[in-house]
Parts: structure tokens; C-alpha cells; sequence
């Protein structure tokens, strides 16, 4: 089938916030595709210069977003969802965000949805590493019973992170729990290894009824995503085993993926 794009006076504006290995790895991948162009870059003021001289000058970066874009894509942290979208959703453009275990905060959450209601917008809630998310919100809508996230990642994904048990990468031969207990904790304790736990949360039965185990496994080269749902739909059983991203080892490479897809499908006629 060919996914020819609609009509459009000029490619979609988009804006970047952040610019590490996601972002990096982003703006890369989206050289050469219509529809679409990265015009700008948001980084904190002191690496504006450094940041503008790894990138082509058609690309502003700035530590603060101006009004000329028509979509925020955010790929920097939890802090950056307070910092910048909320102020862009009040001004009514759209964002997509990546760090959705900021949302973990419910003071955030609701101002977030405050701002957007607001500007008459909408935040979208990027899946990230994991699948099946569309699969597990429609489970949600007939009743779900029990959702629960496994994430397995090598040991060098979890060492010296505050919060998880101690332990020595070298010498781990068995696969150690590291955590276990609900998607709240669990996203609050390991921001940057557990987005996953909360977005399976948000999609299915929130973050406090959602259980959430983590694993140091040096049996797993890469980052491996487990869904174990069930309820008036059925049982549900996903296992993802993901590639990390070459630049950061703690990120799968699905989540850059699954930022291009989301563009991809703002622009084309017919979405999947």
C-alpha cells in the first residue's frame, strides 16, 4: 500500500527537546524523510554553542522553545516535561513525550493535562521500548484483572543506579531481582531504566495496581520487556527481547523507533 502524505503548505515544524543519544540518534534518522523537519533543538543554556556546532545550521538549538513549530518531541528527562511542555501545551502545540515515568507525579500529570485542555491540544504518550501498548488500552476498556511488567537488562544497565539492591556486575552469574513492587515505585526509584513500567501501567490498571519486577540478568545481552495481563479480554503474554541503543546501553533502540513512527504518522494519509 502506498502511504502517500496529504497536502501541506510546508513540512511539519518539529522541535527536539534534548539531545543525547536519543535525540542524536532522532535527528539522524530523520535526514532525508519528507513531511517533516527537526527546526529546532532545546538543550539546557550552557551546551547551546557546543551542541549547535555538532549540527547542520538549519537546525537551531536554543535552551527555550520559540512559537514557530508545530509539534514538541521530548527526549531529555523527567525534568524537561515541567521545563518545556507544559508552557508548549498551554500554547496549544501538540507534544510527544518519551519520559513517561515523570508522570509518576500526580501533581505533574494533572497540570499537564491542565495545560493541554488549556490550549486545546493533546500530549501523546510515546510506547517507547515496549509493544502492544495499543493492545493492552483496549483490554482496559472491557476490564482488566492483573497486569504485570517484567524487565530484564545486563548488569551494566543497573550498576551504581540509586535505588536498585547492591551488588557486583563482575561476579553476578544468576539473575538477581533488584526490585519488586508497584509501577509507581518502580518508575520514581529508576527514571531512566523504568519508562516501561509506567507506560504499561498508564495503559492498563495505573500505576499503583500494576506490579513491576526488575532483573540484573548476565544471561540477556540486550533489554528484554515481558506483559503478563489478564482479564474480560482474555490473557495477554508479550516478551520483547530489544536491542539497546549503540549510544546508551540502558535505552532500547525501539524507543527512537517509536518517536520516527509517531512523526511518520502525523504526516502520511493513511496511519497504522
Amino acid at each position: 500500500m502506498n502511504q502517500t502524505q496529504p497536502p501541506s503548505k510546508h513540512p511539519l515544524r518539529v522541535a527536539l527537546i534534548g539531545f543525547g543519544a536519543i535525540g542524536q540518534a532522532l535527528l539522524k534518522r530523520s535526514e532525508g524523510i519528507g513531511g517533516w523537519a527537526i527546526k529546532q533543538v532545546i538543550v539546557r543554556p550552557s551546551t547551546v554553542a557546543k551542541t549547535q556546532a555538532l549540527i547542520t545550521p538549519s537546525v537551531e538549538v536554543r535552551s527555550e522553545l520559540s512559537g514557530e513549530v508545530d509539534l514538541v518531541i521530548e527526549c531529555a528527562g523527567h525534568e524537561a516535561l515541567s521545563t518545556h511542555i507544559v508552557s508548549a501545551l498551554r500554547a496549544g502545540v501538540p507534544c510527544a513525550v518519551l519520559s513517561i515515568g515523570a508522570l509518576t507525579d500526580s501533581a505533574l500529570l494533572e497540570q499537564l493535562g491542565d495545560a493541554a485542555r488549556h490550549g486545546n491540544t493533546q500530549l501523546h504518550l510515546l510506547s517507547g521500548a515496549i509493544g502492544a501498548i495499543d493492545a493492552l488500552a483496549s483490554a482496559r476498556l472491557g476490564g482488566l484483572d492483573h497486569v504485570r511488567y517484567i524487565g530484564r537488562k545486563p548488569p551494566s544497565a543497573w550498576a551504581g543506579i540509586p535505588g536498585a539492591r547492591p551488588f557486583d556486575p563482575a561476579s553476578l552469574s544468576e539473575p538477581l531481582i533488584i526490585f519488586e513492587g508497584n509501577a509507581r515505585e518502580a518508575a520514581r526509584l529508576f527514571p531512566k531504566n523504568a519508562n516501561v513500567a509506567a507506560t504499561v501501567a498508564l495503559a492498563g490498571l495505573g500505576l499503583d495496581n500494576t506490579q513491576a519486577r526488575l532483573i540484573a540478568d548476565p544471561q540477556v545481552q540486550g533489554n528484554i520487556h515481558e506483559i503478563q495481563a489478564r482479564g474480560a479480554f482474555g490473557e495477554m503474554h508479550l516478551r520483547l527481547a530489544g536491542q539497546p541503543l549503540a549510544e546508551n546501553p540502558r535505552t532500547s533502540a525501539l524507543t527512537v523507533l517509536s518517536a520516527l513512527r509517531f512523526l511518520q504518522n502525523q504526516v502520511q494519509a493513511i496511519t497504522l
